[in-house]
């Protein structure tokens, strides 16, 4: 028997972390045998950013994805990553979603379900735990690590024996910025193992360069499983190697035992199928020791990077990985992962692009009242008085948030039946639509046309030209919005993508947004508009597009009369939903249809 285990991540963290999650199940499927064959503890092969890349970008149904994954690799446990109450999503769910979505997991192939809550409150797993537990099979609640002044080992300990209670068959410390250190992992791993005499599986991503030392550390220290991925993805933001790591534990008492020639042959082929994804690359292929204060993991960096590279504002990610640090402290030290990843870090670049707090978005609100759960710390009093104002609250809860959302499934059945127009709908879709009711929708409208493909450029110095098979983009009816092609110049194939209309001035900006999540229980809270905008040449008030995204929803007819500050246009951005107010008292006339791509500054109605 191995003395140490590995659960291999390439076909999940591995290529979120360095492709922003875009490779099709068409690229692991060739290699699923030689994977089966090698005796790992597990393969992630799910959860995540997976499932709502596979409906946004790649017009995939992701539970098809797991289904042929386990069929082709029977012999090893699929892993997936589940954010405990939040699901895949980003909010809470009610129980019964929670408990039908892991039936559905495992009716579909997962075995072993790792689950995080990104504050580490144990009341937030523990409805998912129950769920896994009382179908038989493995539960891993994770320590989302961080470093904070009270993120100490005691702290730590504590919550693992919490775990413990709860019925956890392992724990996973979950290192995802690369911030363990190794002889704190040395000193972290043994302190858990003698509180809770469980199997602790350690999962550090590579970001800082610190990975393969912690790892080492924490096998001496007694950790049973490491998370390590093939070494043609690994590095950067995303893993230490699979196969350094066996020949470093090779002929030792923790020994894995894996063979190290397939591994060879595995990373071979993921080497080639990489380069198909060259296009959504990461930038950050080093170390990167900035994170070290910033403390931004692998996935939020690679996502982080390209959301400010959609708004325009590349060059400010120096000024967003300083003010990350700021929000975090604000926020009372949330461990940075999805989602506080994703709160934390759109605050950041709201306060770099329009001012220290002038946006609030409708998530950091919740974060801030108690509806994700306890903070670490208290977070800053000031803050909390304006969200609990802005939310027209009495105080914070303090209960746990789940608590107050009823059981939803059946209202979520309901709607998608109404809108789809039939009587039955697959659960599976049900569940897809509850995570990402927008995105679902457009998925299930041209799911039809399969999933989308990509191929390695002819030379390196040609950018990757995706194939003509479609991509899952919305049913536009025109040919207005972006649309890619490929175009023949002298032989040589490029990929060309044209966008509808022009960037225009006068945008919004700070002025003329409120951000919510997408989806959202609730609608998203009105922002002024803005304070004077300019008569356009029609004689009307132009209405600019903020942020860089997609019309997410139309909130008035064509030519209906709207007011100053009143909501009529909702955007979606950055996985999140920006409310674009009237200028100014008028009938208001669209430019843009649900669905529409638009650029920051693009003119997408007019109130005249």
């Amino acid at each position: 028997m191995p003395k140490t285990a590995i659960t291999d991540l390439i076909l999940r963290d591995a290529h979120q972390s360095l492709l922003a999650t875009r490779m099709t199940t068409a690229d692991m499927l060739p290699c699923a045998g030689q994977l089966d064959r090698v005796g790992f503890w597990s393969l992630e092969t799910w959860g995540g950013a997976t499932f709502d890349s596979c409906i946004r970008f790649l017009n995939e149904d992701p539970w098809e994805r797991i289904r042929r994954l386990k069929e082709a690799m029977p012999n090893t446990p699929m892993q997936m990553l589940l954010r405990g109450q939040n699901i895949l999503g980003y909010r809470n769910y009610a129980d019964d979603v929670v408990d039908k979505f892991v039936e559905r997991a495992i009716a579909n192939g997962v075995d072993v379900f790792r689950i995080f809550d990104a504050l580490n409150d144990p009341r937030n797993l523990a409805t998912a735990m129950q769920s896994v537990k009382k179908r038989g099979k493995h539960a891993q609640p994770s320590i989302c690590y961080t470093i904070s002044p009270v993120h100490t080992i005691d702290a730590y300990v504590s919550l693992a024996k919490e775990l413990k209670q709860m019925d956890a068959d392992s724990i996973c410390i979950k290192d995802m910025a690369g911030l363990l250190k190794p002889f704190d992992a040395y000193e972290l791993v043994g302190a858990l193992k003698k509180a809770t005499g469980l199997p602790i599986h350690l999962h550090s991503h590579a970001t800082t360069g610190m990975s393969v030392a912690t790892q080492l550390k924490g096998v001496e220290a007694g950790a049973d499983m490491l998370d390590t991925t093939i070494s043609s993805m690994s590095m950067g933001t995303s893993h230490s190697p699979t196969e350094t790591l066996v020949e470093i534990l090779q002929g030792t008492e923790y020994d894995t035992e894996l063979d190290v020639k397939l591994l060879v042959e595995i990373a071979a082929y993921f080497r080639e199928v990489r380069k198909k994804y060259r296009q959504f690359e990461s930038l950050f292929v080093g170390a990167d020791t900035r994170i070290l204060l910033a403390q931004v993991p692998g996935g939020m960096l690679s996502n982080l990077e390209g959301q400010l590279k959609e708004q325009k504002a590349a060059d400010k990610m120096d000024q967003v990985l300083d003010e990350i640090a700021v929000v975090q402290k604000d926020f009372g030290y949330p461990p940075l992962v999805t989602p506080t990843s994703q709160i934390v870090g759109t605050q950041a670049v709201f306060n770099v692009l329009f001012g220290s707090y002038k946006q609030l978005t409708k998530e950091s609100l919740d974060l801030l009242v108690g509806r994700y759960g306890h903070t670490p710390a208290a977070p800053n009093s000031e803050l909390v008085a304006q969200a609990v104002k802005t939310l027209k609250m009495e105080k914070a809860i303090d209960h746990r948030p789940a608590d107050d959302i009823p059981n939803e499934l059946d209202k979520l059945e309901s709607e998608l039946k109404e809108k789809l127009g039939v009587s039955s709908v697959n659960i599976d879709d049900v569940l897809t639509y509850a995570l990402f009711p927008q995105p679902a929708m457009n998925f299930f409208k041209n799911r039809e046309k399969g999933p989308v493909s990509f191929e390695a450029p002819e030379t390196e110095t040609l950018p990757p030209a995706k194939t003509e098979k479609p991509a899952a983009k919305p049913d536009r009816g025109d040919t207005d919005g972006p649309a890619d092609y490929v175009v023949s110049v002298e032989g040589k194939d490029y990929a060309v993508t044209v966008r509808r209309g022009s960037a225009q001035g006068g945008s919004a900006g700070s002025q003329g947004a409120t951000a919510t999540p997408a989806p959202a229980n609730a609608a998203p809270a009105a922002a002024p508009a803005p304070a004077a905008a300019e008569e356009s040449v029609q004689g009307g008030h132009p209405v600019d597009a903020p942020v860089a995204g997609s019309v997410f929803k139309l909130l008035h007819n064509d030519g209906d009369q709207v007011a100053q500050d009143e909501p009529i246009i909702i955007l979606e951005a950055m996985k999140m939903e920006f409310t674009v107010n009237s200028p100014a008292d008028g009938t208001v006339h669209y430019g843009a249809k649900v669905g529409d791509a638009v650029d920051n500054g693009e003119t997408i109605a007019t109130v005249s």
